[in-house]
């Protein structure tokens, strides 16, 4: 890789803009792994909705299935795929909520639909049927007037995955890949180590 940065979050915001220029769909989408507290693993795709030194961040419902999973087990991966790049970006780290104001911050920030089906949807629950949502939906809308303020509910918020490896994956021809691995030294440091592909 050329002009590699010594600091994996840099080097991150660097491949991240490149994909955000380029035309393929939702580039902030992640895969986060979780697992339980019986080694059972599960993942889904959630959206990086920040980034900073501390670490990746998205928002979610904290009575879903990620969250029980995060509660049991702290352990995470994210795995980010810009296939028109050739690009993969693995993380691994441990994950921690944000801090109340980060969530009302982003929250208050979402368009009022997103809200309110924030508040309706009880996610991950068994539901009767689409209806049902609908329903709850409607119900949601009539509690707030069309100009209040629809406060954030206590059950929804931000994580932020704290990583302590970050490995940066580029293609090349004949299979013969690029791979570069930042492990985390100190607080503040990283070394890099190159992986055969």
């Amino acid at each position: 890789m050329d002009e590699l940065n010594s600091n994996p979050i840099k080097q991150f915001e660097s491949w991240l803009d490149e994909a955000l220029k380029t035309d393929m769909p939702e580039p902030t989408a992640m895969n986060l792994a979780t697992s339980t507290s019986d080694g059972r693993i599960s993942s889904r795709m959630v959206l990086l909705k920040n980034i900073d030194e501390r670490g990746f961040v998205f928002f979610t419902n904290y009575e879903s299935k990620k969250a029980h999973d995060i509660a049991a087990n702290s352990h995470v991966a994210l795995c980010f795929w810009w296939g028109s790049l050739e690009r993969q970006v693995r993380i691994e780290g441990v994950i921690e909520k944000v801090s109340i104001e980060e969530s009302n911050e982003y929250f208050s920030s979402r368009p009022r639909g997103s809200q309110v089906g924030a508040i309706a949807s009880r996610q991950s629950m068994i539901i009767e049927d689409y209806q049902t949502l609908c329903d709850q939906v409607e119900s949601v809308e009539k509690q707030f007037a069309e100009n209040s303020k629809i406060p954030r509910p206590d059950y929804w918020g931000g994580y932020r995955v704290v990583p302590d490896s970050i490995e940066f994956w580029q293609g090349r021809p004949s299979r013969l890949h690029d791979r570069l691995r930042y492990k985390r030294l100190a607080d503040v440091d990283w070394g890099i180590e190159r992986l055969s592909p």
